[in-house]
């Protein structure tokens, strides 16, 4: 069995959710496909520069106002790019990390503090690095330039390595570049702001309690906070202190939590009352039932993530990444000990600092601390941070100017460079070790977070396979949804070119979209009292359009039970309890849509074609080989 040997990638699923595309996921996969855009972006400066250096500059001092009456903002175009939008950028970093603290790898305190202690040394040992090699030099003010990861770059970098690197690696680096964020933009607010104006840094403090009050209120129409977060941009930006701080804080403010299946469910209901009688009344129902159900936070990430990562962080790179390069100018750079010290602070204090405090903080929690990934992929991890660049531009487009700015600028570029390079001599490394020690280098052996929230019981759940297999498959399904039926022969594949993999079906029949889920599930639990269930299972699978009472008894006689006992307990509702449990599970489990499987306990998000189920249970497989 070859992962290729299964073409499309199956994506869909019967959503009383459409859940399982996080906006983790989407994050990731977004990120890592604008790195070509943004790598582009900072090619595009480099050339427009060093063709037209005059141009480059008027252009970008161009100034823009915007007054309402007396009063206004007046900034040229490379200040609305770095403190304006900007500010959306830091929106949806702020964003993704509440959603991890809601929902994600974060919700267990506890694991956060590994990556936030590595994230603070990941950017401390950087800065005292750059202020070795500066000291003496009068460069010591632009520290905040050395210290911080670009994340889009970083991911972007990740992607690059593809199978090399584990999944759970992007999850460790893309916290690790939370925290460094956040850091960041305190930084750039304390150390690197101008001329602080105590009234109007009380009004935006104003502003942000209104906006508080407002949260606690219940209030959910974006219109509001947006014109809140203006007025605070604004008086941030009176005050001296960078405004893109207003970003970070309304992401960390917005909650996000899983959609519901009650709340799925009512705007079904509100969908079929639409249909029937299609008035604007029930249009704007439909449309506050559909918002209730989906977080505020997934719907701004979806909203504005892409407009970050392809428009935004590029047009950055475009504004600031423009230097001239010539010989002289390199050689000079190069001879600097500022351009040397960012170099320095990123290739070897980034990886120092992460790997150093991962390894410092497991050794003093005794174990109980550690990393998700193995080693090796944390020393990976520790070289991709080096890679800096949004938010060290933007430090150091506020610390310097003139030559100083253009050598910090080529010391960031040449970060970027010498990191992936790193990565690809570590990566390289790993790959030659033997097998199980690469494995364990590269996944490790803390315990993942389990996110079934009922085991497996081999005395209650129906199984394919051998009990005890160290792989264990779960899908959580409905014998009517369309996507469930395309994904049974890929798991019957999986089943037959995997020897150590067990398979477990549990219903979730999704009544409001399908009305005759519910018996058919029912008809495979009354089957399974005579022997018969996973006969029945597969045949219900297979002609999911005979689903009726009359079909289920012509599937009962196919299969060979006694037709007369599997009607009285159908009709009995013998199995009705068993299917109500395996739906308990399922909302337990944050389970909102078919199919939905787990690998090990750990939910499996994305595609379900064969290739994809292969590769989680092949990882799976290994933890479990390499697991203490």
């Amino acid at each position: 069995m070859t992962p290729s040997d299964e073409a499309p990638r199956l994506t869909g699923r019967t959503a009383c959710a459409g859940a399982n595309r996080t906006p983790l996921r989407e994050f990731l996969r977004t990120e890592t496909g604008s790195a070509a855009v943004l790598l582009a972006a900072t090619l595009a400066a480099l050339v427009w520069a060093n063709a037209a250096a005059d141009a480059y500059e008027t252009f970008w001092e161009t100034h823009l106002s915007v007054t309402l009456g007396s009063a206004g903002v007046s900034l040229d175009l490379r200040e609305w790019v770095n403190s304006g939008l900007m500010t959306f950028f830091f929106l949806v970093v702020g964003l993704e990390a509440r959603r991890e603290f809601d929902m994600g790898e974060l919700r267990e305190r506890r694991r956060f503090a590994l990556p936030m202690v590595a994230g603070l040394s990941g950017m401390l040992v950087p800065v005292l690095v750059y202020l070795a090699v500066t000291a003496g030099h009068g460069s010591g003010h632009g520290w905040g330039a050395a210290m911080s990861t670009d994340t889009a770059f970083a991911l972007g970098l990740l992607a690059l390595f593809g199978r090399r690197l584990p999944d759970g690696l992007r999850i460790f680096v893309l916290t690790v570049a939370v925290v460094d964020d956040f850091v960041a933009l305190g930084v750039i607010a304390v150390f690197y702001s101008g001329h602080i104006s105590l009234p109007a840094l009380a009004v935006a403090a104003g502003i942000l309690g209104v906006i508080l009050l407002v949260r606690a209120g219940g209030v959910r129409r974006g219109a509001v906070y947006a014109l809140l977060a203006a007025a605070m941009w604004v008086a941030l930006l009176k005050s001296g202190v960078d405004p893109v701080v207003t970003g970070l804080v309304m992401g960390l403010m917005t909650y996000a939590y899983p959609a519901a299946r009650s709340d799925l469910e009512r705007a079904s209901g509100l969908f079929r009352l639409f249909r029937e009688q299609p008035t604007p009344e029930l249009e704007r129902s439909l449309r506050a039932g559909l918002a209730t159900a989906i977080s505020p936070n997934e719907r701004l990430q979806r909203m504005y993530h892409p407009w970050t990562s392809y428009v935004i962080v590029p047009l950055f790179a475009l504004a600031n990444a423009g230097i001239t390069l010539d010989g002289d100018q390199l050689a000079d750079a190069f001879a600097s000990p500022l351009t040397l010290g960012i170099l320095l602070g990123y290739t070897l204090g980034k990886p120092v600092g992460i790997v150093g405090a991962s390894l410092l903080t497991t050794a003093l929690s005794r174990g109980r601390l550690r990393p998700p990934v193995g080693w090796g992929s944390i020393a990976a991890g520790g070289t991709i941070a080096g890679v800096g660049f949004t938010v060290s531009l933007l430090i150091a487009t506020l610390a310097f100017e003139g030559d100083r700015l253009t050598e910090a600028k080529v010391g960031i570029l040449s970060a970027v460079v010498c990191s992936a390079a790193l990565t690809w001599a570590v990566t390289g490394v790993i790959g030659l070790l033997p097998r199980r020690r690469k494995i364990r280098a590269l996944l490790g052996t803390a315990e993942g977070l389990i996110d079934l929230a009922v085991p497996v019981d081999v005395a209650r759940d129906h199984i394919r396979g051998p009990l005890q297999a160290p792989v264990t498959l779960v899908e959580y399904g409905d014998f009517e949804c369309p996507y469930c039926g395309q994904a049974e022969p890929v798991v019957r594949q999986l089943l037959a070119g995997f020897a150590d993999i067990r398979y477990v079906w549990r219903h979730l029949p999704l009544h409001d979209v399908h009305p005759r889920a519910q018996l058919a599930a029912q008809a495979a639990e009354a089957a399974g009292l005579q022997g018969g269930y996973w006969e029945m299972h597969d045949l219900l699978l297979s002609r999911q359009e005979a689903l009726r009472l009359d079909d289920l008894l012509g599937h009962a006689a196919q299969i060979g039970i006694d037709v007369a006992r599997f009607r009285r307990d159908l009709h009995a509702h013998s199995s009705a309890v068993r299917v109500a449990e395996d739906l308990e599970s399922a909302d337990l489990s944050g389970v909102a849509g078919t199919p939905t499987f787990f690998v090990n306990g750990r939910r499996h998000h994305g595609a379900y074609d064969l290739a994809t189920l292969s590769a989680a249970v092949r990882e799976a497989g290994a933890r479990a080989a390499t697991a203490p």
